[in-house]
């Protein structure tokens, strides 16, 4: 239960937290500018909650580029088919409590009502994608694709990095 009410809380704050922009200016120091436009592609709780990501990191002490330029676009897929409020709800209850049905919905194509859901299942993959194409590092790119990953004990620097980003992710 307390997953769930986390993620009750996350909701609640993605839509009321402003955007600041000094906040954003200093983490978009990072990005060139064809990653900044892919940034500014996401919707607005995307992107606040992609610096708060940002922030948690930055918190833990020095974090190499990669991993916070991974940071901001790890959830910039869901920006191929943003979610409308009711299915965020609904992902979010289904992850928890019927993770099949989630599944199911997400399968075929991304055309009608099931678009969302769709891309939700498959952001990292697009946004792998999407980063490779404005020049993201082989390392960022495999962040992005693996920040759902199941977690895993860390082989190699990847796996370290991949594990602090979930981390963030999940509490941000």
């Amino acid at each position: 239960m307390g997953q769930a009410a986390y993620r009750v809380r996350q909701f609640f704050a993605a839509l009321t937290a402003p955007l600041a922009r000094g906040d954003a200016d200093v983490a978009l120091r990072l990005l060139t500018p064809a990653q900044q436009a892919l940034f500014r592609r996401m919707p607005a709780p995307d992107r606040r909650h992609a610096l708060r990501v940002y922030q948690a990191l930055v918190k833990q002490g020095p974090q190499p580029p990669d991993l916070l330029v991974a940071a901001l676009l790890h959830d910039v897929g869901k920006a191929a088919g943003p979610p409308p409020l009711w299915v965020r709800v609904a992902v979010v209850l289904l992850e928890r409590w019927a993770p099949r049905w989630l599944d199911r919905l997400s399968e075929g194509t991304s055309q009608g009502w099931r678009r969302p859901f769709v891309v939700y299942q498959r952001h990292a993959e697009i946004g792998a994608e999407w980063a490779a194409r404005v020049g993201c590092s082989p390392l960022t790119i495999a962040l992005i694709r693996r920040h759902h990953d199941p977690p895993g004990p860390p082989e190699n620097e990847e796996d370290r990095l991949l594990a602090l980003l979930q981390g963030a992710d999940g509490r941000a």
